[in-house]
Order: structure tokens, then sequence, then C-alpha cells
């Protein structure tokens, strides 16, 4: 009998490829697979290597497959690109997948628990209502401005809008004034919606130690902590600070080359929700910091008098995210430096 010591599994909604390979990394089974099939071809096979590429459905793929016995890698769909062999087919992902899964050098992704994504879907449906807000806001803003009525941008002047729609007095035609309700209504059922998953963040972030402990970081408040606890991956995954930095990329891009360092606009690599609330909260720290003044002789203070503003937020978020690692991965909580004289 073959033995498979690795598996390259191409995931789908119906139709799944398996390839494997043995200990040598010779190809020993190619086949495909009905949903249906797959629990029950992984659960008659001896203990492998089963890889797979991180999808929309790969996390629950591999917590099934690693129940049954199986280790489970995931490997990010940018890696395994490089090892498909002209075109692209399921067939092909399948053997690139195994083959990448046995390089000594390739990274993996750290398979979510039910309830770590279970938070991330709160985050990322906050994430579009919010999306979805901004949309009708800006619609109920335009269509308004047709008819003469303007008011400022932001969400503090929703009231206004509403008002305008109301208001007998305004030059709207009674068509227009039933559409622009239904705006309106939508509006506030958004607004609701909202404030209902923001008092869960909230409770759900009282209940977590590590979340409670990243909220001691100046900038970083319930809804950032909470986002770094379900989206990052373990501290384990990265060798230092900087490493996790660089993953959300915090850090300029390189050019370099003959010896020469280059170096360009940030990467914006990694998950781009993160990346995007850590600078909104090293804005928040730099405005506060700005109004209160920054403490005499501390980075904050040297930074902002040499580099433009978007800069220092962008270096700040890079800091928060070393302090960030650094709390996750060792425990305790923030301890501000001391100043330099």
């Amino acid at each position: 009998m073959i033995e498979v010591r690795t598996i390259g599994l191409d995931l789908a909604k119906t139709v799944f490829q398996v390839h494997g390979a043995d200990a040598s990394g010779v190809t020993v089974l190619r086949k495909q697979l009905r949903r249906g099939q797959v629990l029950k071809f992984f659960g008659g096979l001896p203990r492998c290597l089963v890889a797979m590429e991180t999808c929309g459905s790969s996390h629950f793929w591999a917590r099934e497959i690693g129940r049954l016995g199986h280790e489970v890698r995931m490997i990010p769909p940018a890696y395994v690109k490089p090892f498909v062999k002209r075109q692209k087919n399921d067939m092909a992902d399948a053997e690139a997948i195994c083959e990448a899964a046995q390089r000594p050098t390739m990274r993996f992704v750290a398979v979510k628990s039910e309830e770590t994504q279970g938070a991330a879907v709160v985050l990322r449906t906050r994430d579009l209502l919010i999306r979805q807000r901004t949309q009708t806001i800006n619609a109920l803003r335009g269509h308004l401005a047709e008819f003469g009525e303007v008011a400022p941008q932001g969400l503090g002047y929703g009231p206004k809008l509403f008002a305008m729609v109301e208001d007998p007095q305004t030059a709207l035609p009674e068509t227009a004034r039933t559409a622009l309700r239904f705006l309106t209504a939508t509006l506030s059922q958004l607004n609701d919606q909202i404030r209902a998953l923001d008092a869960q963040i909230v409770r759900r972030a009282r209940e977590d130690e590590t979340v409670r402990r990243l909220m001691t970081i100046p900038g970083i408040g319930p809804l950032i902590a909470s986002a770094l606890v379900a989206l990052a991956p373990s501290p384990e995954t990265f060798k230092r600070g900087r490493d996790f930095a660089a993953w959300l990329g915090l850090v300029p891009r390189q050019h370099s080359t003959g010896g020469k360092q280059r170096l360009g606009s940030t990467t914006k690599m990694g998950e781009r929700s993160l990346r995007r609330l850590l600078i909104m909260g090293a804005n928040s720290e730099v405005v506060w910091r700005a109004r209160k003044g920054a403490a005499p002789g501390s980075w904050l203070a040297r930074i902002l008098a040499r580099k433009p503003p978007m800069l220092v937020r962008v270096a700040l978020a890079n800091k928060m995210a070393r302090i960030v690692w650094a709390i996750m991965s060792r425990g305790g909580i923030y301890r501000a430096p001391v100043a330099a004289a």
C-alpha cells in the first residue's frame, strides 16, 4: 500500500480536488471529491499532513479535518501561486498547494476557533453597516442638494437632514419626500444596529483579559483591542514586534538592490482592517497630544517637531503594533516610558 504523507486540498463549494505525495514528494494520489465525500475520504486515511489555501471556508474545513487526527496547515494564496505550473485549474492548484506545504521555509496561517471567527463576524458586520450608513447619508445629502437644501458633511448633521425631509416648508416634491423618508428610516435603523454591536463589543471587551490588557495602550480602546484579538494571528507566529508591524503593512516598501537601501511608501500588506484601526487610534492619540501638549523629550514630541503629521500617525501606529505584540506574547500591561531629559 502506498503511503500518503502530504495532501494538497483545493477547496470549493461543491467539487474538491486532492493531490497526494509520499515522503519523497512523488505524486501518489489524484482524486476529485464531492462535498459530501470529503470527511469520509479523510476519515479513512492514516494520519498525514493536509494543506489548503486560506479562503472563506478554510478554517471550517481545517477544524473538521483536524478532528479526524490529521495535521492541517493553511497557506496564504500568494505563497501558493509561484508553485502553479502553466495553466490554472483545480488539479494544478492542488498540486501547487501540496508542493508549497513541503517547503521548509513556508509560512502558514493558524486555524481559528469558532469563537474567534464569531468575534470577527461581529467586527466585519459593524464595518459593513458603517459603510452602508455612509452611503445612505451621502445619498440623502446629495438628493436634498438637488432641490437647493444643503447641509455640512458629517454624521453629526444627520438630524438636520432629517428635519429638512420632514419640514413642510422645504421645496421638495411629494414623490421625492416619500423616497427620502425611506432613506431616513434606513439611516435610523443602521444607527440602532451599530449601537447594538458597539454595546456587544464593549461587553465582550470587559470579559476578555487580553483585550483589557491591550486597552491600557494609549490610543487603543475596546473596538481596536477586540479587533486585534479576533483578527490578528497568534503572537507566536512572529519572532518580534517588527515582524508583526511588517505583516500589518506599517513599514516602508523596500526597493533595495546592490547593497543600497531604498525605502518607499508603506506596504499596506496584511489585515487592512487592523492597519486602518491602528492608524485611527494613532491619529486620536496625536490629536489629543497636540491639544494637551506632548511630554517634553518624549518620542512623540521629537517626531512631531520634525516630521509631517501623516507620517507621524503611521510611525505611531507602527510603534503601537510592536507594543501590542509584546503585550500579547509576554503578558503584562502597558507602562509608559520615562521621557528623555
